[in-house]
């Protein structure tokens, strides 16, 4: 994949709790139309995911979310082919099953954390992994996170686990800061004013901001009326290096990027 135009991962959540649209694309059909429309709009990734990692999120086990995927990703692959799909996964069962399944790339919000056979799963696997940092759990992150220097200690991290991803044999790395995950607002500001720092880390960045409490909680909207915020830091996210925007809103999304890249080539 050429990242010399940043690329839109859009979002499809197979889940009935996500914050924002879960419970809609739980049925073949109902996926097939959202990934349609996204296709229409100029996706590039699609991301699905099974497990909602929104904060306090219930617990599912590894059988439930593979029984969700399975139920999805056979007839996706087969009605979009070439269409690369990302599975939203800390498992490495899971990201085995569904690359067996014709995934194409792993995004573990848990930068293996969850799971220690991952990094070596995915070096097997040889498919593109995105390393996300996040402190503490899906059901903890929230808790009081603290950091003494936000963004040093989350390109330590990544750093550091880039160079255990390669080790392992994994040729693809896509870095992702974890905007929202063990983070208060001012921690996700910061990381986003310097965002072009994690350039030195050598790997494509991905960031997703999309309609997540960091707007909500400096506009006073909702998810359902964070559009405009989410698209204010997508466009400021592109000017400090990011490769890949994970977004609800791939229309939107792609208007920032071709505005970004009409600006650059002027």
């Amino acid at each position: 994949m050429d990242l010399s135009t940043p690329k839109i991962m859009g979002i499809l959540n197979a889940t009935p709790d996500s914050f924002f649209d879960g419970g809609k694309y739980q049925q073949v059909d109902e996926a097939v139309i959202r990934i349609e429309t996204m296709l229409k709009d100029g996706v590039d990734i699609v991301d699905i995911g099974a497990f909602s990692t929104r904060p306090g999120a219930e617990i599912i086990d590894e059988k439930e979310e593979l029984k969700r995927l399975s139920s999805l990703l056979p007839e996706i692959t087969k009605r979009f082919p070439g269409l690369p799909i990302s599975i939203d996964t800390f498992r490495s069962e899971i990201a085995k099953a569904t690359v067996d399944m014709g995934a194409h790339i792993i995004n573990d919000v848990s930068g293996g954390n969850l799971d220690d056979q991952m990094f070596k799963t995915v070096g097997q696997l040889k498919v593109p992994y995105i390393l996300m940092h996040m402190q503490g759990n899906p059901q903890t992150m929230q808790n009081k996170p603290t950091y003494k220097h936000v963004v040093a200690e989350i390109l330590e991290d990544l750093g550091k686990k880039t160079y255990d991803l390669v080790s392992h044999g994994v040729n693809d790395v896509i870095v992702d800061p974890g905007f929202g995950f063990g983070k208060t607002v001012e921690h996700n500001y910061q990381i986003l004013k310097q965002l072009s720092d994690f350039r030195m880390i050598e790997m494509p960045i991905l960031v997703g901001f999309s309609r997540k409490s960091m707007i909500n909680k400096v506009l006073g909207t909702t998810p359902e009326t964070a559009l405009n915020g989410t698209t204010v830091l997508n466009s400021l996210a592109l000017e400090r290096g990011a490769d890949i925007l994970r977004v609800h809103d791939v229309k939107e999304a792609k208007q920032v990027v071709t505005l970004h890249q009409q600006l650059h080539s002027s």
